[in-house]
Protein backbone atom coordinates (compact mmCIF):
# COMPACT_ATOMS: atom_id res chain seq x y z
CA UNK A 1 0.00 0.00 0.00
CA UNK A 2 1.53 3.35 -0.92
CA UNK A 3 1.75 6.09 1.47
CA UNK A 4 -0.36 8.69 1.22
CA UNK A 5 0.84 12.24 0.07
CA UNK A 6 -0.03 13.94 3.39
CA UNK A 7 -0.27 12.37 7.13
CA UNK A 8 -1.59 13.51 10.28
CA UNK A 9 1.77 13.01 11.26
CA UNK A 10 3.62 15.11 8.56
CA UNK A 11 1.42 18.10 10.74
CA UNK A 12 2.69 17.17 13.75
CA UNK A 13 6.17 17.06 12.51
CA UNK A 14 6.27 20.52 10.84
CA UNK A 15 3.72 22.32 13.63
CA UNK A 16 3.36 20.38 16.65
CA UNK A 17 6.56 21.21 18.75
CA UNK A 18 5.66 24.94 18.31
CA UNK A 19 1.59 24.30 18.91
CA UNK A 20 3.25 22.01 22.08
CA UNK A 21 5.19 25.41 23.44
CA UNK A 22 2.34 27.43 22.73
CA UNK A 23 -0.11 25.51 25.34
CA UNK A 24 2.60 24.13 27.72
CA UNK A 25 0.79 23.57 30.98
CA UNK A 26 -2.96 23.09 29.26
CA UNK A 27 -1.93 19.55 27.67
CA UNK A 28 -3.25 16.05 29.30
CA UNK A 29 -0.45 13.27 29.48
CA UNK A 30 -2.81 11.47 27.36
CA UNK A 31 -2.99 14.17 24.28
CA UNK A 32 0.93 14.57 24.80
CA UNK A 33 1.34 10.72 24.32
CA UNK A 34 -0.80 10.78 21.18
CA UNK A 35 1.18 13.33 19.35
CA UNK A 36 4.28 11.59 20.20
CA UNK A 37 3.09 8.22 19.40
CA UNK A 38 1.54 9.64 15.78
CA UNK A 39 5.06 11.05 15.32
CA UNK A 40 7.13 8.42 15.73
CA UNK A 41 4.61 5.94 13.97
CA UNK A 42 6.59 3.44 11.84
CA UNK A 43 9.68 5.38 11.97
CA UNK A 44 12.87 4.24 12.98
CA UNK A 45 12.56 5.57 16.99
CA UNK A 46 10.31 2.77 17.25
CA UNK A 47 12.44 0.15 15.31
CA UNK A 48 11.87 -2.08 12.92
CA UNK A 49 13.63 -4.53 10.50
CA UNK A 50 15.24 -5.27 7.13
CA UNK A 51 13.68 -7.53 4.56
CA UNK A 52 13.96 -8.86 1.38
CA UNK A 53 12.53 -10.90 -1.20
CA UNK A 54 12.79 -14.62 -2.25
CA UNK A 55 12.69 -13.95 -6.09
CA UNK A 56 13.77 -10.49 -6.97
CA UNK A 57 16.13 -10.16 -4.00
CA UNK A 58 14.64 -6.64 -3.42
CA UNK A 59 15.51 -5.51 -0.08
CA UNK A 60 13.54 -2.30 2.22
CA UNK A 61 13.18 -1.48 5.69
CA UNK A 62 9.69 -1.71 8.00
CA UNK A 63 9.52 0.39 10.83
CA UNK A 64 6.94 -0.88 13.54
CA UNK A 65 4.06 1.05 14.26
CA UNK A 66 3.26 2.83 17.34
CA UNK A 67 0.14 0.79 18.08
CA UNK A 68 -1.98 3.54 19.24
CA UNK A 69 -5.69 3.32 18.74
CA UNK A 70 -5.90 7.46 17.93
CA UNK A 71 -3.59 7.04 14.87
CA UNK A 72 -4.82 6.72 11.63
CA UNK A 73 -1.99 4.51 10.62
CA UNK A 74 -2.50 1.69 12.75
CA UNK A 75 -6.20 0.93 12.97
CA UNK A 76 -6.95 -1.22 9.76
CA UNK A 77 -4.91 -4.25 11.19
CA UNK A 78 -6.66 -3.40 14.58
CA UNK A 79 -10.08 -3.21 12.68
CA UNK A 80 -9.15 -6.45 10.22
CA UNK A 81 -8.60 -8.55 14.07
CA UNK A 82 -11.71 -7.62 15.49
CA UNK A 83 -13.63 -8.35 12.60
CA UNK A 84 -12.69 -11.78 12.65
CA UNK A 85 -13.73 -12.19 16.33
CA UNK A 86 -17.03 -10.33 15.79
CA UNK A 87 -17.57 -12.57 12.22
CA UNK A 88 -18.80 -15.80 14.69
CA UNK A 89 -21.51 -13.49 16.34
CA UNK A 90 -23.15 -12.47 12.70
CA UNK A 91 -27.14 -14.25 12.91
CA UNK A 92 -28.59 -14.49 9.51
CA UNK A 93 -31.63 -11.61 9.77
CA UNK A 94 -31.29 -7.94 9.08
CA UNK A 95 -29.23 -5.62 11.09
CA UNK A 96 -30.34 -2.21 11.94
CA UNK A 97 -27.55 0.96 12.13
CA UNK A 98 -29.50 3.12 14.98
CA UNK A 99 -27.74 6.75 16.17
CA UNK A 100 -27.64 8.70 19.41
CA UNK A 101 -26.73 12.16 19.84
CA UNK A 102 -26.01 14.23 22.74
CA UNK A 103 -27.22 17.77 22.19
CA UNK A 104 -24.66 20.57 21.64
CA UNK A 105 -24.73 21.93 25.34
CA UNK A 106 -24.37 18.66 26.77
CA UNK A 107 -21.43 18.17 24.34
CA UNK A 108 -19.63 20.84 26.03
CA UNK A 109 -20.18 19.68 29.74
CA UNK A 110 -18.79 16.51 28.19
CA UNK A 111 -15.95 17.96 27.01
CA UNK A 112 -14.80 18.81 30.80
CA UNK A 113 -16.11 15.42 32.06
CA UNK A 114 -15.30 12.56 29.07
CA UNK A 115 -15.25 9.48 31.11
CA UNK A 116 -18.21 10.14 32.98
CA UNK A 117 -20.15 11.52 30.32
CA UNK A 118 -19.07 9.06 27.76
CA UNK A 119 -19.89 6.19 29.90
CA UNK A 120 -23.31 7.85 30.62
CA UNK A 121 -24.02 7.80 26.87
CA UNK A 122 -23.00 4.55 26.12
CA UNK A 123 -24.93 3.23 29.01
CA UNK A 124 -28.22 5.02 28.72
CA UNK A 125 -28.64 4.70 25.06
CA UNK A 126 -27.62 0.77 25.78
CA UNK A 127 -30.08 0.83 28.45
CA UNK A 128 -32.73 2.19 26.19
CA UNK A 129 -32.16 -0.13 23.37
CA UNK A 130 -33.09 -2.77 25.31
CA UNK A 131 -35.96 -1.58 27.73
CA UNK A 132 -38.16 -0.80 24.69
CA UNK A 133 -37.23 -4.32 22.89
CA UNK A 134 -38.24 -5.49 25.68
CA UNK A 135 -41.73 -4.23 26.46
CA UNK A 136 -44.53 -6.37 24.95
CA UNK A 137 -46.26 -3.39 23.37
CA UNK A 138 -43.15 -3.04 20.96
CA UNK A 139 -40.83 -5.95 20.53
CA UNK A 140 -41.19 -8.18 23.42
CA UNK A 141 -37.83 -9.44 22.98
CA UNK A 142 -34.56 -9.26 25.13
CA UNK A 143 -32.09 -8.34 21.70
CA UNK A 144 -28.41 -7.60 21.95
CA UNK A 145 -26.39 -4.80 20.07
CA UNK A 146 -22.74 -3.51 19.81
CA UNK A 147 -22.13 0.28 20.15
CA UNK A 148 -19.61 2.48 19.03
CA UNK A 149 -18.73 5.99 20.79
CA UNK A 150 -17.45 8.56 17.94
CA UNK A 151 -17.21 11.90 19.64
CA UNK A 152 -16.19 13.90 16.29
CA UNK A 153 -18.22 15.75 13.23
CA UNK A 154 -16.68 15.67 10.00
CA UNK A 155 -14.75 18.88 10.63
CA UNK A 156 -13.88 17.48 13.97
CA UNK A 157 -15.58 19.47 16.11
CA UNK A 158 -17.24 17.94 19.13
CA UNK A 159 -19.90 15.60 18.53
CA UNK A 160 -20.28 12.45 21.12
CA UNK A 161 -22.76 9.89 19.86
CA UNK A 162 -23.07 6.29 19.90
CA UNK A 163 -23.39 3.86 16.40
CA UNK A 164 -25.24 0.51 17.32
CA UNK A 165 -26.07 -2.43 15.13
CA UNK A 166 -28.59 -4.51 15.90
CA UNK A 167 -30.05 -7.57 14.94
CA UNK A 168 -33.52 -7.42 13.40
CA UNK A 169 -34.89 -9.62 16.69
CA UNK A 170 -33.88 -10.98 19.64
CA UNK A 171 -35.25 -13.95 21.91
CA UNK A 172 -38.55 -14.20 23.43
CA UNK A 173 -38.60 -13.12 27.29
CA UNK A 174 -39.27 -16.76 28.06
CA UNK A 175 -36.29 -17.56 25.56
CA UNK A 176 -37.90 -20.45 23.95
CA UNK A 177 -38.38 -18.63 20.15
CA UNK A 178 -37.19 -15.94 17.75
CA UNK A 179 -38.85 -12.82 17.89
CA UNK A 180 -38.51 -11.08 14.23
CA UNK A 181 -38.66 -7.54 14.10
CA UNK A 182 -41.55 -6.07 11.41
CA UNK A 183 -39.72 -6.24 8.34
CA UNK A 184 -37.83 -2.62 7.79
CA UNK A 185 -38.96 -1.41 10.81
CA UNK A 186 -37.17 -2.00 14.62
CA UNK A 187 -38.65 0.05 17.59
CA UNK A 188 -40.08 3.46 17.21
CA UNK A 189 -37.54 6.50 17.30
CA UNK A 190 -39.62 8.78 19.14
CA UNK A 191 -40.41 6.57 21.45
CA UNK A 192 -36.55 5.97 21.87
CA UNK A 193 -35.62 9.51 22.04
CA UNK A 194 -38.15 10.22 25.19
CA UNK A 195 -36.59 7.44 26.98
CA UNK A 196 -33.07 8.38 26.25
CA UNK A 197 -33.61 11.56 27.11
CA UNK A 198 -35.15 10.91 30.67
CA UNK A 199 -32.32 8.35 31.30
CA UNK A 200 -29.14 10.11 30.81
CA UNK A 201 -30.47 13.38 32.09
CA UNK A 202 -31.24 10.91 35.55
CA UNK A 203 -28.07 9.86 35.25
CA UNK A 204 -26.36 12.60 34.77
CA UNK A 205 -28.20 14.70 38.28
CA UNK A 206 -27.10 11.31 40.22
CA UNK A 207 -23.54 12.28 38.62
CA UNK A 208 -23.68 15.69 39.75
CA UNK A 209 -24.66 15.28 43.09
CA UNK A 210 -22.53 12.41 43.55
CA UNK A 211 -19.63 14.87 43.10
CA UNK A 212 -18.37 12.96 40.09
CA UNK A 213 -18.21 15.81 37.27
CA UNK A 214 -15.90 18.51 37.24
CA UNK A 215 -16.18 21.89 36.08
CA UNK A 216 -13.39 24.61 34.92
CA UNK A 217 -13.42 28.48 33.31
CA UNK A 218 -16.53 30.32 31.99
CA UNK A 219 -18.61 26.41 33.36
CA UNK A 220 -17.45 26.59 36.91
CA UNK A 221 -20.24 27.83 38.19
CA UNK A 222 -22.05 24.48 36.82
CA UNK A 223 -20.55 23.00 40.01
CA UNK A 224 -23.39 24.86 42.15
CA UNK A 225 -26.84 22.53 42.12
CA UNK A 226 -29.31 25.12 41.18
CA UNK A 227 -27.22 26.30 38.36
CA UNK A 228 -26.50 22.90 37.12
CA UNK A 229 -30.30 22.17 37.33
CA UNK A 230 -31.28 25.69 34.91
CA UNK A 231 -28.71 24.15 32.37
CA UNK A 232 -30.85 21.00 32.51
CA UNK A 233 -34.19 22.20 32.82
CA UNK A 234 -34.09 22.86 29.13
CA UNK A 235 -33.15 19.69 27.29
CA UNK A 236 -35.95 18.22 29.27
CA UNK A 237 -37.77 19.64 26.61
CA UNK A 238 -35.46 19.60 24.23
CA UNK A 239 -36.15 16.76 21.21
CA UNK A 240 -33.01 14.17 21.75
CA UNK A 241 -31.78 13.35 18.22
CA UNK A 242 -32.37 9.31 17.48
CA UNK A 243 -31.94 8.37 14.27
CA UNK A 244 -32.84 4.62 13.09
CA UNK A 245 -31.52 3.54 9.55
CA UNK A 246 -33.12 0.49 7.35
CA UNK A 247 -31.73 -2.45 7.69
CA UNK A 248 -28.43 -4.14 5.93
CA UNK A 249 -28.51 -6.07 3.36
CA UNK A 250 -27.44 -9.39 5.14
CA UNK A 251 -24.68 -10.38 7.58
CA UNK A 252 -21.66 -9.25 5.06
CA UNK A 253 -22.79 -5.66 4.32
CA UNK A 254 -22.78 -5.67 8.23
CA UNK A 255 -19.05 -6.07 8.20
CA UNK A 256 -18.47 -3.88 5.42
CA UNK A 257 -20.26 -1.01 7.82
CA UNK A 258 -18.14 -1.78 11.26
CA UNK A 259 -14.71 -1.86 9.23
CA UNK A 260 -15.74 1.71 8.82
CA UNK A 261 -16.70 2.60 11.78
CA UNK A 262 -15.20 0.59 14.79
CA UNK A 263 -11.56 1.78 14.70
CA UNK A 264 -12.16 5.07 13.36
CA UNK A 265 -10.46 7.83 14.27
CA UNK A 266 -10.93 11.57 13.99
CA UNK A 267 -9.80 12.37 10.58
CA UNK A 268 -7.97 9.76 8.34
CA UNK A 269 -4.84 10.08 6.27
CA UNK A 270 -6.95 10.05 3.17
CA UNK A 271 -9.27 12.79 3.88
CA UNK A 272 -6.05 15.35 3.95
CA UNK A 273 -5.77 17.82 0.85
CA UNK A 274 -2.42 19.45 1.29
CA UNK A 275 -0.57 21.51 4.40
CA UNK A 276 0.75 24.98 3.12
CA UNK A 277 1.23 28.48 4.80
CA UNK A 278 -2.64 28.56 4.05
CA UNK A 279 -3.40 25.83 6.89
CA UNK A 280 -4.47 22.07 6.32
CA UNK A 281 -6.88 21.78 3.59
CA UNK A 282 -8.97 18.38 4.15
CA UNK A 283 -12.32 16.44 2.45
CA UNK A 284 -15.49 16.75 5.01
CA UNK A 285 -19.26 16.42 4.59
CA UNK A 286 -22.65 19.09 5.68
CA UNK A 287 -24.44 16.60 6.77
CA UNK A 288 -27.27 19.29 6.79
CA UNK A 289 -26.78 18.99 2.71
CA UNK A 290 -27.80 16.40 0.11
CA UNK A 291 -26.41 15.69 -2.85
CA UNK A 292 -23.18 17.00 -4.25
CA UNK A 293 -23.40 19.78 -2.21
CA UNK A 294 -22.74 17.62 1.18
CA UNK A 295 -19.12 16.85 -0.07
CA UNK A 296 -17.01 20.13 0.69
CA UNK A 297 -13.40 20.97 1.03
CA UNK A 298 -12.26 22.89 4.47
CA UNK A 299 -9.01 24.74 5.60
CA UNK A 300 -7.98 25.22 9.04
CA UNK A 301 -4.96 27.04 10.64
CA UNK A 302 -2.52 23.73 11.52
CA UNK A 303 -3.13 24.68 15.40
CA UNK A 304 -6.41 24.59 15.13
CA UNK A 305 -6.64 21.03 12.63
CA UNK A 306 -4.44 19.93 16.21
CA UNK A 307 -6.48 20.88 18.67
CA UNK A 308 -9.47 19.78 17.13
CA UNK A 309 -7.94 16.63 16.51
CA UNK A 310 -6.63 16.26 19.86
CA UNK A 311 -10.17 16.91 21.43
CA UNK A 312 -10.81 13.65 20.57
CA UNK A 313 -8.15 11.76 22.89
CA UNK A 314 -10.08 9.26 24.99
CA UNK A 315 -9.22 8.08 28.27
CA UNK A 316 -6.58 5.78 29.06
CA UNK A 317 -8.48 2.40 29.75
CA UNK A 318 -11.84 3.74 28.42
CA UNK A 319 -13.77 1.29 25.93
CA UNK A 320 -15.15 2.86 22.90
CA UNK A 321 -16.87 -0.56 21.50
CA UNK A 322 -19.33 -2.25 23.89
CA UNK A 323 -21.74 -5.17 23.99
CA UNK A 324 -25.35 -5.36 25.32
CA UNK A 325 -28.20 -7.69 25.80
CA UNK A 326 -27.16 -10.80 23.79
CA UNK A 327 -24.27 -9.61 22.93
CA UNK A 328 -22.72 -8.97 26.19
CA UNK A 329 -19.24 -10.96 27.02
CA UNK A 330 -20.80 -13.26 29.80
CA UNK A 331 -23.50 -15.11 28.16
CA UNK A 332 -22.56 -13.92 24.44
CA UNK A 333 -21.77 -17.90 23.20
CA UNK A 334 -24.90 -19.21 24.83
CA UNK A 335 -27.41 -16.53 23.75
CA UNK A 336 -26.07 -16.98 20.14
CA UNK A 337 -26.03 -20.56 19.80
CA UNK A 338 -29.29 -20.65 21.19
CA UNK A 339 -30.67 -17.90 18.75
CA UNK A 340 -28.66 -20.38 15.86
CA UNK A 341 -31.16 -22.98 16.95
CA UNK A 342 -34.08 -21.01 17.18
CA UNK A 343 -32.89 -19.62 13.83
CA UNK A 344 -32.53 -23.53 12.42
CA UNK A 345 -29.33 -22.47 11.09
CA UNK A 346 -25.28 -24.20 11.52
CA UNK A 347 -23.06 -23.82 13.95
CA UNK A 348 -19.86 -21.55 12.45
CA UNK A 349 -16.54 -23.81 12.09
CA UNK A 350 -14.51 -21.64 14.34
CA UNK A 351 -15.42 -19.74 17.73
CA UNK A 352 -12.71 -16.63 17.33
CA UNK A 353 -12.13 -15.27 20.59
CA UNK A 354 -13.13 -12.44 22.17
CA UNK A 355 -10.25 -9.51 21.82
CA UNK A 356 -11.97 -6.58 22.72
CA UNK A 357 -10.61 -6.09 26.07
CA UNK A 358 -7.73 -7.78 25.18
CA UNK A 359 -5.90 -4.18 24.37
CA UNK A 360 -4.88 -3.32 20.84
CA UNK A 361 -4.22 -6.47 18.49
CA UNK A 362 -1.46 -7.90 17.42
CA UNK A 363 -1.00 -5.62 13.61
CA UNK A 364 -1.71 -8.35 10.70
CA UNK A 365 1.71 -8.48 8.65
CA UNK A 366 0.79 -6.77 5.43
CA UNK A 367 4.53 -6.83 3.93
CA UNK A 368 4.34 -10.43 3.27
CA UNK A 369 4.62 -9.83 -0.45
CA UNK A 370 7.63 -7.39 -2.89
CA UNK A 371 6.09 -4.52 -4.24
CA UNK A 372 8.39 -5.39 -7.28
CA UNK A 373 7.62 -8.79 -8.27
CA UNK A 374 4.88 -10.21 -5.52
CA UNK A 375 7.66 -12.84 -4.27
CA UNK A 376 7.34 -13.62 -0.15
CA UNK A 377 9.23 -10.79 1.95
CA UNK A 378 11.72 -12.63 4.44
CA UNK A 379 12.86 -11.03 7.16
CA UNK A 380 16.71 -10.82 7.59
CA UNK A 381 17.73 -8.35 10.41
CA UNK A 382 15.65 -7.03 13.26
CA UNK A 383 16.73 -3.88 15.20
CA UNK A 384 15.87 -2.12 18.15
CA UNK A 385 14.22 1.54 19.10
CA UNK A 386 17.08 4.32 17.98
CA UNK A 387 16.96 7.24 16.98
CA UNK A 388 18.67 6.61 12.87
CA UNK A 389 17.19 4.45 10.28
CA UNK A 390 19.28 1.55 9.20
CA UNK A 391 20.35 0.88 5.87
CA UNK A 392 20.04 -2.74 4.15
CA UNK A 393 22.78 -4.75 4.17
CA UNK A 394 24.88 -4.48 1.17
CA UNK A 395 25.72 -8.19 0.72
CA UNK A 396 21.68 -8.65 -0.23
CA UNK A 397 21.33 -6.21 -2.67
CA UNK A 398 20.79 -8.11 -5.99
Amino acid sequence: MSRPSLEVADIFHRHGAAWRAAHAGHLSLGQLKVMAAIETCRTAALGGHVEACEDCGQVRIAYNSCRNRHCPKCQGAAARDWLAARQADLLPVGYFHVVFTLPARMAAIAWQNKAVIYDLLLRAASETMLTIAADPRHLGARIGLTAVLHTWGSAMTHHPHVHMIVPGGGLSLDGKRWVACRPGFLLPVRVLSRLFRRLFLSKLADAHAAGHLQFFGDQEGLSDRRAFAAVLAPLRRKNWFVYAKPPFAGPEAVLVYLSRYTHRVAISNSRLISLDDRGVTFRCKDYRRNGADRYQVMTLDAGEFIRRFLLHVLPKGFHRIRHYGLLASAGRKANIRRARALLTVPEPETDCADTDKAGPAAPMDTRLRCPCCGGRMIVLETFARGPDARAPPWTQTP
